[in-house]
C-alpha cells in the first residue's frame, strides 16, 4: 500500500527550515510515498481523509495543534515528527534522525508501533510537558520576533525580566487522591524538559499517567537550585521543598490567572484540569 503522507511545516519558519522540509518531501518521495506539504501556523491544517501518515517538521507547539486536531477528529493516520523547532521534546524521546533519507526510512519502513497517551487540557491536548511557574511566566513574555531571531535564547532574555519581578503565588494541586499547596509545579508526559534534562525520569509519552513535581517554595534561590539540578541531570525529588505526585489527572488553582506553558508555549491560564486521554495515537 502507497503511503500517503501530508507533510506540516510552519510557513514562517525561514528560508533555512523551508529548504530542509522541501529536502525532507523529495526524500519521503523517493521511498515511495505520495506527499502533500501544508502549511501551519495558528491553526491546525484539516487531515486529509485519504492521509496515512502525517509528519510534523516543526516545533513542539506545532506538533501540539496538529496532534491535537487528530486526536480530537479520531483519524487513523499516524504520526511522526521531524525535528525542526527549537528543541523539539518529542522527537528527541522519539530519536528522530534529522538526516532526511534516514528519517524518511525510519517512518516509513512498517506500520506505526509507539502509543502516545496524550493529556487533554481544557478544550486542547499537550503532550511532552507543561507548567506553572517563573519560566511559564517568561514564556508568556517571550518576544516572538527575537524567537525568530535567536531561538531559545529569547528565553533567557525574558527570564531577566521575570528575575525583577519574582513572582511567588500560591496554587492549590490536587493529582489524583493528593493534594498540595505550591509556588510552582511542572507536569511530565515525557521524559525530556527543556532540552535534554528530566525532572521525572519514570516518565514516558507511552503511559497513561501524569508524573508532576510541586514546589513547595519558589523563592529565588530555591528556583535556581531547582534549575541547578536538573542542568546537572540531578534528582529533583530530594530537594526539601520539592513533592513529587503521580496520577491521571490534576487541578490547579489560584487566586489570580497565572499563565500555564505546555509544549513551549503558553496554552491558558489556571484554574485548569488535565486528564489523561484513554485513547493513545500512534506515532512511527
Amino acid at each position: 500500500m502507497t503511503a500517503i503522507v501530508q507533510l506540516v511545516g510552519n510557513p514562517v519558519a525561514g528560508r533555512h527550515k523551508a529548504k530542509r522540509v522541501a529536502a525532507l518531501a523529495r526524500a519521503l518521495e523517493t521511498h515511495g510515498a505520495i506527499v502533500h506539504v501544508t502549511p501551519c501556523t495558528h491553526e491546525p491544517p484539516p487531515i486529509a481523509p485519504e492521509t496515512t501518515h502525517v509528519v510534523v517538521a516543526a516545533g513542539d507547539g506545532t506538533v501540539r495543534h496538529v496532534a491535537g486536531a487528530i486526536a480530537r477528529s479520531g483519524h487513523p493516520a499516524a504520526l511522526s515528527i521531524y525535528p525542526l523547532g527549537t528543541i523539539n521534546l518529542l522527537a528527541r524521546e522519539a530519536g528522530y534522525p534529522g538526516d532526511p533519507a534516514a528519517f524518511a526510512r525510519m517512518v516509513l519502513a512498517g506500520e506505526p508501533t509507539r502509543p502516545h497517551y496524550p493529556v487533554k487540557l481544557d478544550e486542547g491536548y499537550f503532550f511532552a510537558c507543561a507548567g506553572v511557574g517563573p519560566d511559564s511566566a517568561a514564556v508568556a513574555g517571550v518576544s516572538s520576533g527575537l524567537k525568530r531571531r535567536v531561538g531559545r535564547l529569547a528565553y533567557g532574555a525574558a527570564m531577566l525580566g521575570v528575575l525583577a519581578r519574582w513572582p511567588r503565588p500560591m496554587i492549590a494541586l490536587t493529582v489524583g487522591e493528593r493534594r498540595v499547596e505550591c509556588e510552582a509545579f511542572y507536569v511530565a508526559k515525557g521524559r525530556f524538559y527543556a532540552g535534554s534534562y528530566s525532572f521525572a525520569r519514570a516518565a514516558g509519552v507511552h503511559l497513561p499517567t501524569l508524573h508532576v513535581v510541586a514546589l513547595t517554595r519558589c523563592r529565588r534561590r530555591d528556583y535556581l537550585r531547582f534549575v541547578a539540578t536538573l542542568a546537572s541531570h540531578g534528582d529533583v525529588a530530594l530537594l526539601p521543598y520539592v513533592e513529587v505526585l503521580e496520577g491521571p489527572t490534576l487541578k490547579a488553582e489560584a487566586a489570580e490567572p497565572l499563565p500555564l506553558q505546555a509544549d513551549g508555549d503558553v496554552v491558558c491560564a489556571l484554574p485548569v484540569t488535565m486528564t489523561v486521554s484513554e485513547t493513545a495515537l500512534l506515532f512511527c
